[in-house]
């Protein structure tokens, strides 16, 4: 083969830079990555499907080599960043990639984590192994990007690329931090590529599996490292081949170029989006909008009825069915929904604006959030679709009692690179999340060591902490 796969030039950056490093900057931005991670996943450690999740993988047994966060137990490295990858994703408050809309950290960072513990890596070995991974993962995803249909395939066709993608990120982070060279990281992909999975039908009718994905995707990427680690092969055609990754996802509307131009130049990692709101992330500008018009003094009583215009493909995430989004089922389907979300911000949300208080079970029964999310109708917004997905923009329209109608439009989207958060919101969030698990000082401990591994932090330190 006389030229480089698509795989193989994948597997000798991720080679390089764990040779040569990540520059200071980047090594930066994946230690807040890190954080955001832990910070959403201690939140996160009393939910259900977490509680399900960890109880079958402690039964697994093995030799306990990682932490399991917030659970007092140490497991495999494939087992806890099951665990681990599953408790990030599990209140949807985690960072975003536009415009592949995939949720890259869950899953890398949690199997980056456990194979660091595991096997002694260094602070930095995993800040350069999980930044490659977090960018492998999204560039698949922009592989599945079609232009012409504004959208990514992926989640036209119902697959949720955050995990699909996410499985080959993982395991060339864990490929890296296991120490295998090129030959073997182009393994590790060719087999992660046949285990990544996740459907979206959660998204609009129901069940607690999505909350897994990036825990399967995490596990998936270790285990595929192991398996190269141990001499199993992949083909080295899996990405672009006939019968290959993007080939099966997306048919012939892939890009393959997507996923290698400018790789190891043009880094895609700076501009993932943080997440200032624990909900899906194509609610979040109708909160900003909501939240403007509460600024602005727009009391609920005063509402008579409210538009929410959105672009036209996230309808079906957070509008449809229309009955269930007016009335969600549980906290966690409230996440999902455009009129409840617009509702809750509105009344008055907790943490940036909107909370984790905003999403329990009881939340979702409030009848003041229920009456108000009942006068929202959601409606495709021409100017919305034409910036969809580079931001996920909103325009909000309410009529009042008076007779005066306000509008609020937001194009850009909060914590991305065009309005990010402050240090000081990111340090706001982190304990937000982090107090449901640990006390002031003890969060102050975990945030000091996260941001300590750029100049050699130890892993073992951070992760005693999180336990």
């Amino acid at each position: 083969m006389s030229e480089q796969t698509v795989a193989q030039l994948l597997a000798e950056v991720a080679s390089q830079v764990a040779d040569t490093g990540l520059d200071r900057g980047l090594r930066e931005d994946v230690a807040r990555r890190v954080l955001d991670v832990l910070g959403n996943s201690l939140a996160a450690a009393d939910q259900p499907a977490a509680r399900a999740v960890t109880a079958v993988a402690s039964a697994w047994g093995g030799s306990g080599h990682a932490t399991a966060i917030a659970a007092g137990i140490r497991l495999p490295a494939p087992a806890a960043a099951l665990v681990n990858g599953t408790l990030a994703h599990s209140l949807d408050f985690d960072d975003t990639h536009l415009p592949s809309v995939l949720h890259p950290s869950s899953s890398v960072v949690p199997a980056s984590l456990a194979v660091a513990e595991a096997h002694g890596a260094s602070g930095l070995a995993l800040l350069d192994a999980a930044g490659m991974g977090i960018e492998v993962t999204v560039r698949l995803g922009m592989g599945g990007y079609d232009r012409d249909l504004g959208n990514s395939v992926f989640f036209e066709r119902g697959l949720h690329a955050t995990s699909i993608c996410g499985a080959i990120g993982s395991a060339v982070s864990a490929a890296m931090l296991m120490g295998l060279d090129a030959k073997g990281i182009t393994d590790a992909i060719g087999i992660a590529a046949s285990m990544g999975a996740g459907l979206l039908e959660a998204n609009r009718t129901g069940g607690t599996v999505k909350r897994m994905h990036c825990g399967w995707a995490a596990h998936s990427g270790v285990v595929a490292a192991e398996l190269a680690r141990a001499g199993l092969t992949g083909p080295p055609t899996v990405i672009e081949g006939r019968f290959g990754f993007l080939q099966a996802y997306c048919g012939e509307r892939a890009d393959v170029d997507a996923v290698t131009e400018g790789l190891g130049e043009r880094w895609e990692l700076p501009n993932i989006f943080f997440k200032p709101y624990p909900c899906n992330h194509f609610t979040h500008a109708g909160i900003d909008a909501a939240l403007q018009l509460r600024a602005a003094g727009v009391r609920p009583e005063e509402i008579v009825e409210i538009e929410l215009g959105a672009p036209s493909p996230v309808l079906r995430t957070i509008a449809e069915p229309p009955e269930a989004k007016a009335r969600p089922e549980s906290g966690y389907h409230a996440a999902f929904s455009g009129p409840f979300t617009v509702a809750a911000a509105l009344v008055g949300g907790g943490g940036l604006g909107v909370g984790h208080e905003d999403f329990t079970d009881e939340a979702a029964r409030d009848e003041e959030r229920l009456a108000l999310a009942s006068k929202v109708r959601c409606v495709p917004d021409a100017r919305c679709d034409e910036i969809f997905p580079n931001q996920f923009p909103a325009v909000l329209r309410v009529a009042l009692r008076d007779g005066t109608r306000r509008e609020v439009r937001v194009d850009v989207n909060r914590g991305g690179p065009g309005n990010p958060l402050s240090a000081d919101e990111l340090a706001a969030k982190f304990r937000t999340n982090a107090e449901r698990s640990l006390d002031d000082d003890a969060a102050g401990r975990v945030a000091a060591a996260a941001y300590a591994l750029p100049d050699g932090g130890s892993v073992g330190d951070l992760m005693s902490l999180v336990g």
